[in-house]
Protein backbone atom coordinates (compact mmCIF):
# COMPACT_ATOMS: atom_id res chain seq x y z
CA UNK A 1 0.00 0.00 0.00
CA UNK A 2 2.69 2.47 1.24
CA UNK A 3 4.76 1.50 -2.33
CA UNK A 4 1.09 2.47 -3.93
CA UNK A 5 0.64 5.60 -1.99
CA UNK A 6 4.70 6.92 -3.33
CA UNK A 7 3.69 6.00 -7.18
CA UNK A 8 0.92 8.14 -6.50
CA UNK A 9 2.34 11.15 -5.34
CA UNK A 10 5.52 11.01 -7.55
CA UNK A 11 3.36 10.96 -10.34
CA UNK A 12 1.47 14.09 -8.23
CA UNK A 13 4.74 15.81 -8.63
CA UNK A 14 5.20 15.21 -12.58
CA UNK A 15 1.33 15.80 -13.22
CA UNK A 16 1.98 19.70 -11.73
CA UNK A 17 5.59 20.16 -13.68
CA UNK A 18 4.18 19.19 -16.75
CA UNK A 19 0.91 20.94 -15.74
CA UNK A 20 2.87 24.32 -15.21
CA UNK A 21 2.72 27.11 -18.15
CA UNK A 22 5.57 28.89 -19.94
CA UNK A 23 4.62 31.48 -17.83
CA UNK A 24 5.70 34.07 -20.34
CA UNK A 25 4.38 37.33 -19.41
CA UNK A 26 3.28 39.45 -22.34
CA UNK A 27 2.40 42.79 -21.55
CA UNK A 28 -1.31 43.72 -22.52
CA UNK A 29 -2.05 40.09 -23.02
CA UNK A 30 -1.23 38.16 -20.01
CA UNK A 31 -3.26 39.08 -17.10
CA UNK A 32 -1.80 40.51 -13.83
CA UNK A 33 -4.13 39.58 -11.33
CA UNK A 34 -4.58 42.10 -8.21
CA UNK A 35 -4.67 39.06 -5.86
CA UNK A 36 -4.45 35.05 -5.57
CA UNK A 37 -2.48 31.87 -4.42
CA UNK A 38 0.51 31.02 -4.90
CA UNK A 39 1.02 27.04 -5.19
CA UNK A 40 3.96 25.09 -5.85
CA UNK A 41 4.09 21.19 -6.37
CA UNK A 42 4.16 20.18 -2.35
CA UNK A 43 1.02 22.07 -2.11
CA UNK A 44 -0.54 19.59 -4.55
CA UNK A 45 1.29 16.71 -2.83
CA UNK A 46 -0.17 17.40 0.42
CA UNK A 47 -3.94 17.46 -1.13
CA UNK A 48 -3.38 14.41 -2.81
CA UNK A 49 -1.64 12.87 0.34
CA UNK A 50 -4.35 14.09 2.63
CA UNK A 51 -6.81 12.43 0.17
CA UNK A 52 -5.55 9.33 -0.09
CA UNK A 53 -5.50 8.83 3.69
CA UNK A 54 -9.15 9.79 3.29
CA UNK A 55 -8.92 12.60 6.22
CA UNK A 56 -12.66 14.49 5.32
CA UNK A 57 -12.87 15.68 8.92
CA UNK A 58 -11.23 17.89 11.12
CA UNK A 59 -8.05 15.92 12.54
CA UNK A 60 -4.33 15.46 12.91
CA UNK A 61 -3.59 18.04 10.26
CA UNK A 62 -6.14 20.31 11.69
CA UNK A 63 -4.92 20.34 15.47
CA UNK A 64 -1.40 20.80 14.14
CA UNK A 65 -1.98 23.46 12.20
CA UNK A 66 -3.56 25.12 15.19
CA UNK A 67 -0.78 24.24 17.01
CA UNK A 68 2.24 25.73 14.77
CA UNK A 69 -0.34 28.97 13.68
CA UNK A 70 -0.79 29.53 17.26
CA UNK A 71 3.03 29.48 17.81
CA UNK A 72 3.68 31.58 15.37
CA UNK A 73 1.10 34.25 16.44
CA UNK A 74 2.26 33.91 19.73
CA UNK A 75 -1.04 33.21 21.34
CA UNK A 76 -1.94 30.03 23.60
CA UNK A 77 -4.78 28.87 21.63
CA UNK A 78 -5.96 28.72 18.18
CA UNK A 79 -9.50 27.07 16.42
CA UNK A 80 -9.87 26.58 12.78
CA UNK A 81 -12.77 27.20 11.01
CA UNK A 82 -13.99 27.07 7.69
CA UNK A 83 -13.44 31.12 6.57
CA UNK A 84 -12.36 33.78 7.85
CA UNK A 85 -15.85 35.74 8.23
CA UNK A 86 -16.65 32.52 10.59
CA UNK A 87 -13.35 33.54 12.53
CA UNK A 88 -14.77 37.32 13.30
CA UNK A 89 -18.25 35.45 13.52
CA UNK A 90 -17.12 33.25 16.94
CA UNK A 91 -14.82 36.52 17.99
CA UNK A 92 -17.60 38.67 18.54
CA UNK A 93 -20.28 35.51 19.20
CA UNK A 94 -17.80 34.54 22.55
CA UNK A 95 -17.86 37.32 23.86
CA UNK A 96 -21.63 37.61 24.80
CA UNK A 97 -21.28 33.78 26.33
CA UNK A 98 -22.87 33.63 29.68
CA UNK A 99 -19.37 31.96 30.63
CA UNK A 100 -17.95 35.55 31.21
CA UNK A 101 -21.14 36.92 33.69
CA UNK A 102 -21.08 40.55 34.04
CA UNK A 103 -18.62 41.19 31.19
CA UNK A 104 -19.92 39.77 28.53
CA UNK A 105 -21.52 41.32 25.42
CA UNK A 106 -25.12 41.98 25.29
CA UNK A 107 -27.62 43.06 22.19
CA UNK A 108 -27.66 46.86 22.21
CA UNK A 109 -24.12 47.21 23.72
CA UNK A 110 -21.71 49.47 21.07
CA UNK A 111 -18.84 48.30 19.41
CA UNK A 112 -16.27 50.94 17.66
CA UNK A 113 -15.24 49.71 14.00
CA UNK A 114 -14.74 51.67 11.44
CA UNK A 115 -16.65 52.78 7.94
CA UNK A 116 -14.00 52.18 5.10
CA UNK A 117 -13.39 47.97 5.56
CA UNK A 118 -15.23 44.54 4.29
CA UNK A 119 -18.58 43.83 5.82
CA UNK A 120 -17.69 40.66 7.73
CA UNK A 121 -15.78 42.55 10.29
CA UNK A 122 -18.94 44.78 10.92
CA UNK A 123 -21.41 41.99 10.22
CA UNK A 124 -20.82 39.78 13.72
CA UNK A 125 -21.59 43.31 16.12
CA UNK A 126 -24.97 43.37 13.40
CA UNK A 127 -25.85 39.26 13.98
CA UNK A 128 -25.58 39.50 17.50
CA UNK A 129 -28.04 42.60 17.60
CA UNK A 130 -25.26 45.02 18.83
CA UNK A 131 -24.64 48.28 17.70
CA UNK A 132 -21.86 49.69 14.89
CA UNK A 133 -20.21 52.81 15.92
CA UNK A 134 -18.50 53.79 12.57
CA UNK A 135 -15.48 56.10 12.72
CA UNK A 136 -13.34 57.23 9.88
CA UNK A 137 -9.76 56.67 8.58
CA UNK A 138 -6.93 58.44 7.04
CA UNK A 139 -6.07 58.31 3.33
CA UNK A 140 -2.58 57.17 2.46
CA UNK A 141 -2.73 54.38 5.51
CA UNK A 142 -6.26 53.89 5.18
CA UNK A 143 -6.52 53.08 9.16
CA UNK A 144 -8.06 54.89 11.86
CA UNK A 145 -6.16 56.18 14.95
CA UNK A 146 -6.67 55.85 18.11
CA UNK A 147 -7.64 59.62 18.87
CA UNK A 148 -10.98 58.54 16.64
CA UNK A 149 -11.35 55.41 18.98
CA UNK A 150 -10.95 57.93 21.85
CA UNK A 151 -13.38 59.98 20.74
CA UNK A 152 -15.97 57.45 19.81
CA UNK A 153 -16.33 56.00 23.52
CA UNK A 154 -19.42 56.11 24.73
CA UNK A 155 -21.56 54.77 27.96
CA UNK A 156 -22.56 51.98 25.87
CA UNK A 157 -18.98 51.08 24.05
CA UNK A 158 -18.18 47.33 24.85
CA UNK A 159 -15.82 46.50 22.39
CA UNK A 160 -13.62 47.73 19.15
CA UNK A 161 -13.26 45.36 16.61
CA UNK A 162 -11.25 46.80 13.70
CA UNK A 163 -9.23 45.11 10.49
CA UNK A 164 -5.66 46.19 9.25
CA UNK A 165 -6.35 47.90 6.41
CA UNK A 166 -4.79 46.44 3.29
CA UNK A 167 -1.72 44.42 5.45
CA UNK A 168 -0.91 48.13 7.16
CA UNK A 169 -0.76 48.09 11.25
CA UNK A 170 -3.79 50.11 12.86
CA UNK A 171 -2.16 52.10 15.96
CA UNK A 172 -2.98 49.39 17.16
CA UNK A 173 -0.98 49.37 20.76
CA UNK A 174 -2.91 52.55 21.05
CA UNK A 175 -5.88 51.27 20.88
CA UNK A 176 -5.15 48.16 22.53
CA UNK A 177 -4.21 50.17 25.46
CA UNK A 178 -7.20 52.35 25.43
CA UNK A 179 -9.39 48.97 25.27
CA UNK A 180 -7.52 48.32 28.72
CA UNK A 181 -8.18 51.53 30.42
CA UNK A 182 -11.89 51.53 29.57
CA UNK A 183 -12.82 47.65 30.13
CA UNK A 184 -13.23 47.30 26.80
CA UNK A 185 -13.26 43.72 24.75
CA UNK A 186 -10.66 43.61 21.56
CA UNK A 187 -11.01 41.96 18.58
CA UNK A 188 -8.02 42.57 16.30
CA UNK A 189 -8.94 41.80 12.49
CA UNK A 190 -5.69 40.32 10.88
CA UNK A 191 -6.71 38.65 8.10
CA UNK A 192 -4.77 40.89 5.37
CA UNK A 193 -1.94 41.35 7.72
CA UNK A 194 0.15 38.17 8.55
CA UNK A 195 3.58 39.45 9.48
CA UNK A 196 2.81 43.42 9.61
CA UNK A 197 4.81 44.62 12.97
CA UNK A 198 3.95 47.63 14.85
CA UNK A 199 6.61 49.38 17.06
CA UNK A 200 8.38 45.58 16.19
CA UNK A 201 5.57 43.85 17.93
CA UNK A 202 3.58 41.02 15.69
CA UNK A 203 -0.14 41.76 14.13
CA UNK A 204 -2.52 39.74 15.68
CA UNK A 205 -1.03 39.50 18.89
CA UNK A 206 -2.80 42.94 20.46
CA UNK A 207 -6.08 41.65 20.79
CA UNK A 208 -8.90 39.22 23.16
CA UNK A 209 -9.18 37.95 19.79
CA UNK A 210 -7.55 37.86 16.55
CA UNK A 211 -8.98 36.72 13.67
CA UNK A 212 -7.18 35.46 10.17
CA UNK A 213 -8.42 34.19 6.86
CA UNK A 214 -7.06 31.23 4.72
CA UNK A 215 -8.73 32.73 1.51
CA UNK A 216 -7.28 32.33 -1.57
CA UNK A 217 -6.29 35.98 -1.73
CA UNK A 218 -4.64 36.03 1.59
CA UNK A 219 -0.68 35.50 2.68
CA UNK A 220 -1.32 31.72 2.78
CA UNK A 221 -4.33 29.58 1.78
CA UNK A 222 -6.06 26.49 2.15
CA UNK A 223 -9.09 27.55 -0.89
CA UNK A 224 -10.95 28.63 2.50
CA UNK A 225 -11.07 28.44 5.65
CA UNK A 226 -9.83 30.64 8.59
CA UNK A 227 -8.76 30.36 12.45
CA UNK A 228 -9.56 32.82 15.97
CA UNK A 229 -6.37 32.51 18.58
CA UNK A 230 -6.66 33.96 22.03
CA UNK A 231 -4.49 33.78 25.01
CA UNK A 232 -7.08 33.33 26.92
CA UNK A 233 -8.36 30.02 27.98
CA UNK A 234 -11.99 30.63 29.06
CA UNK A 235 -12.02 32.18 26.38
CA UNK A 236 -10.54 29.64 23.66
CA UNK A 237 -13.35 27.12 25.16
CA UNK A 238 -16.26 29.20 24.44
CA UNK A 239 -14.80 29.37 20.76
CA UNK A 240 -14.47 25.89 20.54
CA UNK A 241 -18.11 25.27 21.76
CA UNK A 242 -20.03 27.31 19.49
CA UNK A 243 -17.39 26.38 16.54
CA UNK A 244 -18.71 22.46 17.41
CA UNK A 245 -22.15 22.69 17.65
CA UNK A 246 -22.64 24.27 20.86
CA UNK A 247 -21.66 20.86 22.56
CA UNK A 248 -19.57 21.42 26.12
CA UNK A 249 -17.79 18.32 25.26
CA UNK A 250 -14.46 19.07 24.20
CA UNK A 251 -13.94 15.68 22.91
CA UNK A 252 -12.13 15.77 19.25
CA UNK A 253 -13.54 13.85 16.64
CA UNK A 254 -13.54 10.09 17.06
CA UNK A 255 -12.53 10.26 21.39
CA UNK A 256 -14.30 8.97 23.96
CA UNK A 257 -14.31 10.06 27.52
CA UNK A 258 -11.49 12.88 27.39
CA UNK A 259 -12.42 14.26 30.78
CA UNK A 260 -12.75 10.98 32.26
CA UNK A 261 -16.38 11.34 33.69
CA UNK A 262 -18.07 11.36 30.58
CA UNK A 263 -21.25 10.12 32.01
CA UNK A 264 -20.91 12.07 35.36
CA UNK A 265 -22.72 15.69 34.54
CA UNK A 266 -25.22 17.48 35.60
CA UNK A 267 -26.08 20.90 33.65
CA UNK A 268 -29.01 22.34 33.11
CA UNK A 269 -32.31 20.53 33.93
CA UNK A 270 -30.98 17.75 32.20
CA UNK A 271 -30.81 14.40 34.19
CA UNK A 272 -27.44 13.30 36.13
CA UNK A 273 -25.00 11.44 34.38
CA UNK A 274 -26.26 12.51 30.65
CA UNK A 275 -23.75 11.97 28.39
CA UNK A 276 -21.73 14.86 28.15
CA UNK A 277 -20.85 14.52 24.56
CA UNK A 278 -24.49 15.40 23.89
CA UNK A 279 -24.79 18.21 26.72
CA UNK A 280 -24.77 21.61 24.68
CA UNK A 281 -23.75 25.07 26.22
CA UNK A 282 -23.75 27.39 23.94
CA UNK A 283 -26.42 28.16 20.76
CA UNK A 284 -23.60 27.18 18.43
CA UNK A 285 -23.01 26.37 14.53
CA UNK A 286 -20.47 23.96 12.79
CA UNK A 287 -18.08 26.05 11.29
CA UNK A 288 -15.06 23.61 11.02
CA UNK A 289 -12.57 23.02 8.51
CA UNK A 290 -11.22 19.75 7.01
CA UNK A 291 -8.43 18.01 7.24
CA UNK A 292 -7.71 18.55 3.65
CA UNK A 293 -7.53 22.26 4.07
CA UNK A 294 -5.37 21.61 7.13
CA UNK A 295 -2.93 19.55 4.77
CA UNK A 296 -2.52 22.65 2.27
CA UNK A 297 -2.23 24.94 4.95
CA UNK A 298 0.33 23.08 6.74
CA UNK A 299 2.28 22.93 3.33
CA UNK A 300 1.50 26.80 2.86
CA UNK A 301 2.90 27.76 6.16
CA UNK A 302 6.65 26.33 5.50
CA UNK A 303 6.72 29.45 2.85
CA UNK A 304 4.91 32.23 4.54
CA UNK A 305 7.37 34.24 5.00
CA UNK A 306 9.00 34.16 1.54
CA UNK A 307 5.30 35.36 0.47
CA UNK A 308 5.64 37.87 3.19
CA UNK A 309 9.30 39.17 2.10
CA UNK A 310 8.47 38.94 -1.57
CA UNK A 311 5.06 41.57 -0.62
CA UNK A 312 7.10 43.82 0.97
CA UNK A 313 9.35 43.93 -2.00
CA UNK A 314 6.66 44.19 -4.63
CA UNK A 315 5.11 46.84 -2.52
CA UNK A 316 8.30 49.08 -2.88
CA UNK A 317 8.82 48.33 -6.00
CA UNK A 318 5.32 49.93 -7.33
CA UNK A 319 6.07 52.96 -4.42
CA UNK A 320 9.32 53.96 -5.92
CA UNK A 321 8.40 53.29 -9.51
CA UNK A 322 5.13 55.83 -8.88
CA UNK A 323 6.77 58.44 -6.32
CA UNK A 324 6.50 62.22 -7.37
CA UNK A 325 3.82 61.15 -9.78
CA UNK A 326 0.89 63.85 -9.29
CA UNK A 327 -2.70 64.01 -8.90
CA UNK A 328 -2.70 60.55 -6.54
CA UNK A 329 -2.22 59.59 -3.15
CA UNK A 330 0.32 56.97 -2.83
CA UNK A 331 0.32 54.69 0.12
CA UNK A 332 2.08 55.11 3.51
CA UNK A 333 3.25 52.45 6.25
CA UNK A 334 1.65 53.42 9.74
CA UNK A 335 4.69 55.30 11.85
CA UNK A 336 6.06 52.60 13.73
CA UNK A 337 5.18 49.79 11.40
CA UNK A 338 6.48 46.96 9.05
CA UNK A 339 3.33 46.02 6.88
CA UNK A 340 3.22 42.86 4.94
CA UNK A 341 1.16 44.18 2.29
CA UNK A 342 -2.47 42.80 1.40
CA UNK A 343 -2.41 45.53 -1.70
CA UNK A 344 -0.98 48.87 -3.27
CA UNK A 345 -3.77 51.39 -2.83
CA UNK A 346 -4.16 54.41 -5.09
CA UNK A 347 -6.37 57.24 -4.49
CA UNK A 348 -6.89 59.63 -7.20
CA UNK A 349 -7.45 63.31 -6.19
CA UNK A 350 -10.90 64.67 -5.84
CA UNK A 351 -9.65 67.86 -8.30
CA UNK A 352 -7.30 65.58 -10.75
CA UNK A 353 -7.84 66.36 -14.66
CA UNK A 354 -9.64 62.51 -14.79
CA UNK A 355 -11.87 59.96 -12.89
CA UNK A 356 -10.57 57.10 -11.03
CA UNK A 357 -13.41 55.30 -13.12
CA UNK A 358 -11.17 56.30 -16.62
CA UNK A 359 -8.05 55.35 -15.01
CA UNK A 360 -9.20 52.18 -13.68
CA UNK A 361 -10.53 51.28 -17.34
CA UNK A 362 -7.08 52.00 -18.64
CA UNK A 363 -5.23 49.38 -16.77
CA UNK A 364 -8.21 46.94 -16.95
CA UNK A 365 -7.61 47.36 -20.80
CA UNK A 366 -3.89 46.10 -20.09
CA UNK A 367 -4.81 43.14 -18.48
CA UNK A 368 -3.83 44.84 -15.27
CA UNK A 369 -6.46 43.83 -12.18
CA UNK A 370 -8.09 46.40 -10.11
CA UNK A 371 -9.95 45.98 -6.89
CA UNK A 372 -12.02 48.57 -4.92
CA UNK A 373 -10.49 49.47 -1.59
CA UNK A 374 -13.69 46.58 -0.32
CA UNK A 375 -16.90 48.22 0.61
CA UNK A 376 -15.95 52.12 0.82
CA UNK A 377 -18.26 53.63 3.30
CA UNK A 378 -20.57 50.75 4.73
CA UNK A 379 -22.80 53.09 5.96
CA UNK A 380 -23.64 53.70 2.19
CA UNK A 381 -24.89 50.40 1.28
CA UNK A 382 -28.20 49.13 1.29
CA UNK A 383 -27.45 46.34 4.24
CA UNK A 384 -26.48 49.19 6.40
CA UNK A 385 -28.77 52.08 5.65
CA UNK A 386 -31.82 50.62 7.35
CA UNK A 387 -29.58 48.85 10.54
CA UNK A 388 -29.02 50.72 13.69
CA UNK A 389 -25.80 52.47 14.24
CA UNK A 390 -23.88 55.36 15.52
CA UNK A 391 -21.71 57.48 13.46
CA UNK A 392 -18.95 59.63 15.27
CA UNK A 393 -17.17 62.27 13.29
CA UNK A 394 -17.22 62.85 9.54
CA UNK A 395 -16.66 60.13 7.38
CA UNK A 396 -15.10 62.39 4.78
CA UNK A 397 -12.04 59.59 4.02
CA UNK A 398 -14.51 57.19 4.19
CA UNK A 399 -16.21 58.72 0.77
CA UNK A 400 -13.66 59.94 -0.65
CA UNK A 401 -12.36 56.14 -0.71
CA UNK A 402 -15.51 55.13 -1.92
CA UNK A 403 -15.32 57.28 -5.06
CA UNK A 404 -12.01 57.75 -5.66
CA UNK A 405 -9.92 54.97 -4.35
CA UNK A 406 -8.57 51.20 -5.65
CA UNK A 407 -5.79 48.80 -5.60
CA UNK A 408 -3.45 46.74 -7.48
CA UNK A 409 -1.53 43.69 -6.66
CA UNK A 410 1.73 43.11 -4.77
CA UNK A 411 1.10 39.11 -4.38
CA UNK A 412 4.12 36.90 -4.82
CA UNK A 413 3.33 35.33 -8.24
CA UNK A 414 3.57 39.17 -9.54
CA UNK A 415 7.16 39.52 -11.13
CA UNK A 416 9.39 42.48 -11.56
CA UNK A 417 8.28 42.77 -15.58
CA UNK A 418 4.80 42.75 -14.49
CA UNK A 419 5.20 45.32 -11.50
CA UNK A 420 7.05 47.50 -13.78
CA UNK A 421 4.19 46.94 -16.76
CA UNK A 422 1.83 48.34 -13.84
CA UNK A 423 4.27 51.25 -13.23
CA UNK A 424 4.57 52.49 -16.79
CA UNK A 425 0.78 51.97 -17.50
CA UNK A 426 0.07 54.62 -14.55
CA UNK A 427 2.25 56.76 -15.20
CA UNK A 428 1.50 56.93 -18.75
CA UNK A 429 -2.12 57.62 -18.35
CA UNK A 430 -1.26 60.73 -15.42
CA UNK A 431 1.68 61.92 -17.87
CA UNK A 432 -0.98 62.04 -20.40
CA UNK A 433 -3.84 64.24 -18.71
CA UNK A 434 -1.05 66.53 -16.17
Amino acid sequence: MSDHKGLVLDETRKFHQEAQGSGEFIPGVTEIWPSGAVLDEDDRVALVEAALDMRIAAGPSSRKFESQFARRLKRRKAHLTNSGSSANLLALTALTSHTLGDRRLRRGDEVITVAAGFPTTVNPIVQNGMVPVFIDVELGTYNTTAERVAEAIGPKTRAIMIAHALGNPFEVAEIAQLAKDHDLYFVEDNCDAVGSTYRGQLTGTFGDFTTVSFYPAHHLTMGEGGIVLTSDLKLARVVESLRDWGRDCWCEPGKNNTCLKRFEYQMGTLPEGYDHKYIFSHVGYNLKATDLQAALGLSQLTKVDRFIEARRTNWRRLREGLDGLPHLVLPEATADSDPSWFGFALTVDPQAPFLRAELVDFLESRKIGTRRLFAGNLTRHPAYIDTPHRVVGELTNSDIITDQTFWVGVYPALTEPMLDYIVASVREFVEARS
